[in-house]
């Protein structure tokens, strides 16, 4: 897919280092940062004042690892901030040389717009088991559109064969009530253990977790070697990792590409040469009717902002629009303009407009 003219304004708001989450507070203009070495940052972008939120987690940083994603409840909007529920995922070190990501809930507690601290923070999620190395985290986080449940997409960690075994949480997605206990009629409930977290499982390494108009879940996930894929999420479904897939090992050694008679979910679209996503937005406001209820995809290898427009259960690219650095996360604002981080140190957020 060849890239595309904008067709939009880009505006460069303010500069972060190593940007790895961004949303806003529902109801409000504020929007608030992660930082993956650790630091919770919030932008004020009525007035372009920016603060740091103190009480964020300690962190194991280094590699893929650090402070990852966040989330509010959409039943807390409200014009002021006030008080409201957060959740935050984060790498988190284990025993010997071990790590996994982890979910915690809290309090965000603002006496004004640009002074707001972290009250109460508990972990309620752990990826289970903790391993070596330091990528493929994942750790996006969901409300579901009801506000009574709390999906994690939980990385197979580059260990592969996990993501077939369903007795640990790697490899998948959990659907959680919002305390971070197991979610009634989840497909595995009558296994018990951690099996009762998990809805679907099957995955590689999920870096976008978005809600489509109809309620229906999707993600998109790096592929290894080619075969980064696009998925519509179903209850009990199986993606194939490492045992299908559209790309090959990073060697060269080949994996049997998905067929429709191979017994696990298909892609609704992969891509080899990949994107490299590194987040997901299902795009539902006024501001730009031309992607009015598709997936836009930050790109991080393919530096793009990737636009899919999604027709039932199938999915085609139809844009490409060209970024001269990495994309790491994307966000829609109050009045539908779309905001973009890039990726790494330095990193420039930018607010996309209509011409």
């Amino acid at each position: 897919m060849e890239a595309r003219a904008a067709s939009f304004a880009t505006t460069e708001i303010a500069t972060f280092e190593e940007p790895w989450a961004i949303a806003f507070a529902p109801g409000t203009a504020i929007l608030f940062v992660t930082e993956k070495s650790g630091t919770l940052k919030l932008l004020d972008t009525a007035t372009g004042m920016t603060a740091t939120v103190s009480g964020a987690p300690a962190v194991d940083y280094g590699g893929q690892g650090g402070l990852g994603d966040l989330a509010f409840l959409p039943a807390e909007a409200s014009e002021t901030l006030g008080r409201r529920t957060i959740y935050l995922s984060w790498a988190e070190a284990g025993r010997g040389d071990t790590r996994g990501a982890v979910v915690g809930k809290g309090t965000l507690v603002c006496a004004a717009a640009t002074r707001c601290t972290i009250e109460g923070l508990t972990v309620i999620w752990r990826q289970t088991p903790k391993v070596t190395g330091r990528g493929h985290y994942s750790h996006r986080i969901s409300i579901s559109p009801d506000g009574k449940h709390l999906f994690v997409a939980s990385g197979e960690r580059q260990k592969m064969s996990p993501a077939q075994d369903p007795t640990n949480t790697l490899g998948t997605i959990v659907r959680l009530n919002l305390d971070g206990t197991p979610a009634a009629g989840n497909p595995l409930a009558d296994k018990g253990g951690v099996a009762a977290e998990i809805w679907s499982w099957g995955h590689r390494n999920i870096l976008g977790l978005e809600w489509d108009a109809q309620g229906r879940l999707w993600e998109v996930e790096h592929g290894p070697a080619g075969g980064d894929e696009l998925n519509l999420v179903q209850r009990g479904a199986n993606y194939g990792w490492p045992v299908r897939s559209d790309g090959d090992h990073y060697n060269g050694d080949p994996i049997p590409d998905h067929t429709p008679d191979d017994g696990f979910a298909q892609p609704a679209l992969s891509w080899n040469p990949v994107i490299a996503p590194g987040d997901m937005l299902i795009y539902s406001g006024a501001m730009f009717t031309n992607w009015q209820g598709h997936a836009l995809m930050a790109g991080l290898g393919s530096q793009a902002l990737v636009d899919v427009a999604i027709d039932g259960e199938s999915a085609r690219e139809v844009a490409r629009h060209a970024f001269d650095r990495r994309l790491r996360a994307l966000t829609q604002g109050p009045d539908g303009a779309v905001w973009v981080a890039e990726d790494g140190k330095g990193a420039r957020l930018l607010k996309l407009t209509a011409r």
